[in-house]
């Protein structure tokens, strides 16, 4: 048994924060959480963590990440700049990275094969506790088909741990979802439009997938269990996600132009990952297609964000980092609050909302008895300045399962 004392607990479920709180860990999980401090000795058998100058917080979680992804490149896309092994131990190194900064969590928004989930499970590597979908499944023509400007195929086609994506047809969405599933898959991912980084021709409002397809989709994926994630950024295939019941919207940005789809949403109580961060850097892209279409949106996305959390749309937090290379994750908190949530909401937009979105809030997201105690230990309050939770030298301890992960000294 440990106990954690802390100067300041914020327990991710929006209370106000709690001074002199201590955190009792057995097994790995929350014995109980105490406040008030108190003079008595604990047992000698019980190994008492002083952390009493800093902050604690729930583990961190990201809902949208690419851990596998390490550029928008052709030739980074298709594998072809280095032999596989090297990418391999590129993504296990930004893994690393993700858990030290103090995210205990990750949704991968595709790329990411079932065998980094038990890597991280039997200790070879280090990482964070990994929701996994494998692959974005969209039609011939959608974001998930990997065909080249020229016709030509990526030559991990055929990788059977990330099964082929493309899947046409009721039959072939059924499939498909079966695949993933077997293959692996903890959420299934779809598309139901183009995005800001999507070939020419294929925009954000551009359809994918029809209504009887989608509904196929996710019949098949709910009828096993697993949840579906969805890229939709505008037009009639945002919609067309929303109406065939997926469970999290990944984007978003065109929700304000049609006022039904935000009410529905909440009513239906779906998540929205409206991921900030990767149309920052879109913004600034050198493809001009892609930059033109990432400007255009982002009075849209911005508005579709405070509408949504008007209307009580759970908002959380998603990076969509890969493709831009891998930045901070809490970068994305910064922009939450730059749209328009209080610290406290971005904190629980990657705590318990997101914990939540990933269908586990029963074992991680806030910091009460019987989770997991997954735990960041902060110097300084990111209520006052959320940003500090994106400089490495404030993040003092990581605790993922009850075990320091990261220690770094005052």
């Amino acid at each position: 048994m440990k106990i954690l004392r802390a100067g300041t607990l914020i327990d991710g479920t929006g209370a106000p924060p709690v001074r002199d709180a201590a955190v009792v860990i057995h097994n790995g999980r929350i014995e109980a959480v105490t406040t008030g401090g108190g003079s008595a000795s604990p047992p000698a058998d019980i190994e008492v963590i002083d952390v009493s100058r800093f902050t604690v917080l729930p583990g961190l979680v990201d809902c949208h990440d690419h851990l596998a992804f390490h550029g928008y490149e052709l030739v980074r896309r298709w594998g072809l700049d280095e032999p596989q092994s090297t990418h391999h131990l590129r993504t296990a190194r930004v893994a690393s990275q993700i858990l030290a900064a103090g995210y205990t969590a990750v949704r991968d928004a595709g790329g990411l094969d079932a065998g980094f989930r038990l890597a991280i499970h039997e200790g070879l590597i280090t990482g964070p506790r990994l929701v996994l979908s494998l692959g974005i499944i969209s039609p011939i023509g959608g974001i998930g088909d990997r065909i080249s400007p020229s016709g030509h195929g990526a030559p991990f086609l055929n990788d059977p741990s990330l099964p082929p994506s493309v899947a046409n047809g009721l039959e072939g969405v059924r499939t498909t979802v079966r695949t993933m599933v077997r293959a692996g898959a903890d959420v299934i991912k779809c598309a139901t439009t183009g995005g800001a980084s999507s070939r020419a021709g294929h925009g954000p409002k551009d359809r994918a997938f029809n209504a009887d397809e989608m509904r196929a989709l996710v019949d098949e994926a709910h009828a096993l269990g697993r949840r579906v994630m969805c890229h939709a950024v505008g037009g009639p295939g945002l919609r067309l996600a929303i109406e065939a019941g997926v469970d999290s919207i990944e984007h978003g940005c065109y929700l304000d132009e049609d006022p039904e789809l935000i009410p529905m949403m909440a009513e239906r109580g779906i998540f929205l990952v409206p991921t900030l961060t990767v149309y920052e850097y879109h913004r600034e892209s050198a493809t001009p297609h892609v930059r033109e279409r990432a400007r255009a949106l982002r009075a849209h996305h911005l508005e579709s964000v405070q509408r949504a959390l008007t209307a009580g749309v759970k908002v959380v937090a998603g990076t969509d980092a890969g493709g831009h290379g891998h930045p901070n994750n809490a970068l994305e908190l910064e922009h939450l609050v730059a749209a328009g949530m209080s610290p406290m909401q971005a904190l629980q937009a990657a705590t318990s909302r997101a914990a939540e979105c990933l269908a586990l809030e029963q074992e991680i997201g806030t910091i009460e008895k019987g989770k997991w105690a997954d735990l960041v230990v902060v110097d300084g309050d990111p209520l006052r300045d959320v940003r500090i939770l994106q400089n490495p030298g404030r993040i003092k301890q990581v605790w993922k399962g009850g075990v320091p992960v990261t220690h770094h000294e005052d």
